[in-house]
């Protein structure tokens, strides 16, 4: 099938609604309104319906919980965008919530998705920095024999579209880290690096907190509820648990190398003001020896050395020139100045 275009919003929807339709035991697509979903759904004719998100009224959700049956739990959850990635069965139905991640403006802004997941429904509530599903959707519905398959194929295109939104972030980090290596090997202490090691290590720890449970839920989706999730689709829901793993470790690797990044910017920045305090008291100790030389014949004593000789004063200085001379030397050999 050729690639089809963006879809419309329908006017007769609410604006929070992206989509709503039915997709046939071919595949093949049908919008429908939302006071339809509970007749389509009445029907055991092996469709099954999509509806499509973002950050809902209380009064819609409530509108689909009657269409569909939910649980009182599960859309009470569903009602607040801060919930902990995780996965609750409710009888013949699942609650997912999960994390998204996008690049805005430099910063990695976090949101949720929460997946109703039923045997002839699927709907996703997109709360926060999330993109739109509707790729997700144009793309499996060129391929109308997999999304015979069921809402459970539907599912992992949502997810296998989260997952990889995290590897180009994954990406962006790693650049940065190397564009920061030398000035963390600079000679000048900057307070710009380590306030940037910082941010990516904030960020990056988060990513691991919405990365890190996702594969707990991929887990499950490829062992157990097998009344929602057919033998055919687990082999998807693996490929997607595989790339939660290395996005996983990345993350990991990479906090691993921000911290020791952290550590060496602030070592360096501690021998380079230990050099700073060594050539001062490098100088310290030239001025000091003339000016100790000056203060023992500024004292009123009558026996002083060379005091009443014709050439006592230009003697005292060629002895300042000597000292100062072999003194500057010996602090440059061991490296003080």
């Amino acid at each position: 099938m050729s690639p089809q275009a963006p879809q419309q919003h329908d006017p007769a929807l609410p604006a929070c609604v992206v989509n709503c339709a039915v997709y046939d035991r071919q595949g093949n697509r049908r919008d429908i309104t939302l006071d339809a979903i509970s007749d389509v759904l009445s029907i055991d004719d092996g469709s099954f319906v999509w509806v499509g998100l973002y950050e809902p009224e209380e009064e819609l959700l409530d509108k689909l919980q009657e269409e569909f049956g939910l649980h009182d739990l599960a859309v009470e959850d569903a009602h607040h965008a801060h919930q902990r990635p995780k996965i609750e069965s409710y009888g013949n139905s699942l609650f997912i919530a999960v994390h998204t991640a996008q690049a805005i403006e430099g910063h990695v802004r976090f949101g949720e998705t929460h997946a109703f997941v039923g045997p002839r429904y699927l709907v996703t509530v997109r709360h926060g920095a999330s993109l739109s599903y509707a790729p997700v959707r144009t793309r499996v519905e060129r391929e109308p024999e997999l999304l015979a398959l069921g809402p459970a194929y539907a599912l992992y295109a949502v997810f296998d579209f989260v997952v990889d939104n995290y590897l180009p972030i994954v990406g962006e980090f790693r650049d940065e880290l190397n564009a920061l290596e030398h000035d963390i090997f600079s000679d000048t202490f900057r307070r710009d690096t380590i306030v940037k090691l910082y941010e990516l290590k904030r960020e990056l720890t988060q990513l691991r907190l919405a990365v890190a449970p996702l594969q707990d839920i991929l887990a499950q989706l490829t062992r157990i509820h097998g009344a929602l999730v057919p033998d055919e689709v687990r082999l998807y829901f693996r490929d997607v648990l595989d790339h939660a793993l290395r996005v996983n470790e990345s993350t990991d690797t990479l906090r691993e190398m921000l911290t020791a990044a952290m550590s060496v910017n602030l070592s360096m920045a501690t021998i380079a003001q230990g050099e700073v305090v060594k050539r001062l008291a490098g100088w310290a100790a030239l001025l000091a020896a003339p000016t100790l030389i000056a203060s023992w014949y500024g004292m009123n004593f009558t026996h002083m050395p060379e005091l009443a000789g014709p050439n006592s004063y230009w003697i005292l200085i060629g002895i300042v020139v000597v000292v100062c001379v072999g003194l500057f030397a010996y602090l440059k050999k061991v490296r003080w100045l």
